[in-house]
């Protein structure tokens, strides 16, 4: 699996300037409303030092990132839902990402007007929000019609998901996302089934000045008060910035970034980072005889079983072991002929729990 993030927020607030950054991509930018009229997708390898450092071990002949697909859609304004704005056109452009990135805006600047009178990062967060759940709202007001009229011939056979779209229908109603810790289990499994929009894990970005990096200053506290209370991720950086230092040398833009902003991570690592955190994701790698090193993304808890089939499915079909080296013993040690050596070559069953790092070599009969 690759990880997807869908970029949501009002207009004017740096969404395609981030894009920009994220994948040099190129989406058109202004200081209007909806300078994207058409959803921009982009696709940008991980950034990853383990798979640089294993490919120096290894020298192989391809080395092959994971990657991240990011989705940036049209600005939501106020009423959105009932058809203001472009932004609502592409909302099921997003519906089948991973997670949601609102970015909100931290930078005041004359020459960008914001879409409100004055900036007010929690406004703005709730003036997106409730788009979203009016969205997710009707989504859910057509499928209770549809299970309706199909539950008058099968008495008592639909009762269970009667009940549940009615449960996430008031929830919606009432201003409140389909997501949290009190939502109970048979409406959450139908919200990823519906793939509501609210229901998606969220990070916020911070879009703000170079001169309030790296905290982001009052702006970004006050957008961390809402993601505190979420259980939300937070990124805070300069988009503008961002975009122009992917166009500079990596080695001076890094010795920029420790320089000015005391921090070598790029926006890019900042923004997967949160991803990965927020969905519980790892990362493990393959060697495939010594010509390809790979990374593969995979959900915190998989098993070996899942990464073979992560791999390819005739290596879960036909799993025999797998062989699991630590990425990091691994450089230390130099080669895998010495780290066997050394002892530190396992041998785990189907049910082994992958750890962030691990070298699979799956074994495997066809």
């Amino acid at each position: 699996m690759s990880l997807e993030i869908g970029i949501v927020g009002l207009p004017n607030v740096g969404k395609s300037t981030l894009f920009n950054a994220l994948t040099q991509a190129g989406a058109a930018v202004a200081g209007y409303p909806f300078t994207t009229i058409e959803p921009n997708v982009g696709v940008v390898p991980v950034p990853d030092s383990r798979l640089e450092a294993l490919a120096v071990v290894v020298s192989p002949e391809r080395v092959v990132p994971t990657t991240l697909r990011v989705v940036d859609i049209a600005g939501l304004v106020r009423g959105a839902s009932h058809g203001e704005g472009l932004g609502n056109q592409f909302l099921g452009h997003i519906r089948t990402v991973d997670a949601i990135a609102m970015v909100v805006r931290g930078f005041e600047d004359p020459d960008v007007p914001h879409v409100t009178a004055e900036l007010d990062p929690r406004a703005d967060v709730e003036t997106v929000d409730l788009e979203l759940m009016l969205a997710d709202l009707a989504t859910v007001e057509r499928r209770l019609e549809k299970v309706r009229t199909q539950a008058k011939g099968a008495k008592g056979t639909f009762d269970a998901e009667l009940a549940a779209l009615e449960g996430l229908q008031a929830r919606l109603a009432r201003g409140a996302p389909a997501r949290g810790s009190d939502l109970p289990e048979p409406e959450r499994a139908l919200a990823r089934e519906l793939e509501l929009l609210s229901a998606k894990p969220r990070l916020y970005v911070v879009n703000v000045g170079e001169a309030d990096l790296p905290d982001g200053g009052r702006y970004a506290d006050a957008v961390r008060q809402i993601a505190q209370a979420q259980g939300a991720e937070v990124v805070v950086l300069c988009a503008a910035l961002e975009a122009e230092l992917a166009e500079w040398p990596i080695e001076e833009a890094t010795a920029y970034r420790e320089q000015e902003l005391g921090s070598s991570a790029s926006g890019l690592a900042l923004f997967i980072g949160a991803g990965y955190r927020v969905l519980d994701l790892i990362t493990l790698y393959t060697i495939t005889g010594g010509k390809e090193v790979r990374a593969w993304t995979l959900q915190r808890g998989a098993t070996a079983l899942d990464a073979a089939g992560a791999i390819h499915s005739d290596m879960a079909r036909g799993f025999i072991r797998a062989e699991v080296m630590d990425a990091d013993e691994l450089i230390r040690a130099g080669s895998p002929a010495a780290l066997r050596e050394q002892g530190k070559v396992r041998i785990e069953g189907r049910d082994y729990v992958v750890r962030d790092g691990d070298v699979v070599h799956v074994r495997f009969s066809v």
